[in-house]
């Protein structure tokens, strides 16, 4: 039987141990900011000084997805929780809506992160960035999209919202691991343990839910990617594309072609054993990849 008991500053030195990390664990702490009225977006400020890069995660994820990539980077990061995930406040537009979770984010850069600086996202948080680089180009000093284009659809994207839109909830601890390890068959128990603890909360009856699965509007799904081909050719800042090279990747060779006809200068960087969540299959390779092309 799990223990429950959680602190979510207490277990990075399972990260560490995981993947044999020998650097210190620098200051993390919590933070909430206003983006609309009384709505608050919520994340995790790594290091100390102005941040040099924001992490944005992908659908049903949390800021914590991308806690080894921090531990590897050793530099000033904000990762943050989207509308309607982990501590955020819920968006009255749902939890795939990436007009709105872009507006939220920017205002959430301006009053967190003013400068230019890199901007990093993941599967729905990398549609959600390159509309924040669309509009806001002076926040964004390079563009990187993990796993994601506006190639994807909902075919695409079937087996993430398949597994997200699962069960509402679940009797214990061990049914929730137990169909996660099940969508995840390569990563560690504790990794996936760890993650959900991260990602889950455990209702006074007993019984867990995903944090995401709290708010109305839950249920993920492809998101209307509308113009954001258009969008992502005009942009001007660096764009690199971290692509999975695993089952379970939403991008194809279309989509990597896409890119490269209509940003000839982009960087596409192939991952070899990563799935979709490269921050979780190879987050050391990942780090390296920020640490090179996200400035």
């Amino acid at each position: 039987m799990a223990d429950f008991s959680y602190d979510e500053f207490s277990l990075f030195h399972e990260n560490l141990q995981e993947w044999n990390l020998d650097v210190p664990i620098p200051p993390v702490r919590r933070f909430y900011v206003v983006v609309d009225g009384l709505r608050q977006l919520s994340g995790l400020a790594w290091g100390e000084g102005e941040p040099q890069m924001t992490l944005v995660h992908g659908g049903a994820q949390n800021a914590h997805t991308f806690d080894t990539v921090a531990l590897a980077l050793q530099r000033p990061i904000l990762a943050l929780d989207l509308p309607s995930h982990g501590h955020s406040d819920a968006s009255p537009f749902g939890s795939s809506a990436v007009a709105g979770h872009a507006r939220d984010v920017a205002s959430a850069l301006d009053q967190l992160a003013p400068g230019p600086h890199a901007l990093v996202g993941m599967s729905l948080g990398g549609l959600v960035a390159l509309v924040v680089a669309s509009d806001r180009p002076d926040l964004v000093s390079s563009l990187t999209l993990i796993d994601i284009t506006p190639g994807v659809n909902a075919q695409k994207a079937q087996h993430i919202t398949d597994f997200v839109n699962g069960p509402s909830s679940f009797d214990d601890f061990d049914s929730l691991l137990a169909r996660t390890v099940e969508h995840n068959p390569t990563r560690s128990i504790s990794s996936l343990r760890r993650g959900i603890l991260h990602n889950a909360l455990q209702r006074s009856d007993g019984t867990w839910v995903w944090r995401h699965q709290q708010h109305p509007k839950a249920a993920l799904v492809a998101p209307d990617v509308g113009d954001l081909w258009n969008r992502l050719g005009a942009v001007t800042m660096p764009v690199t594309l971290v692509r999975a090279m695993a089952a379970g990747s939403v991008v194809d060779d279309d989509d990597e072609a896409e890119l490269r006809r209509r940003l000839p200068n982009a960087r596409v960087v192939r991952v070899e054993h990563a799935g979709h969540s490269i921050q979780g299959d190879q987050p050391l390779e990942l780090a390296a990849i920020l640490s090179r092309f996200a400035i």
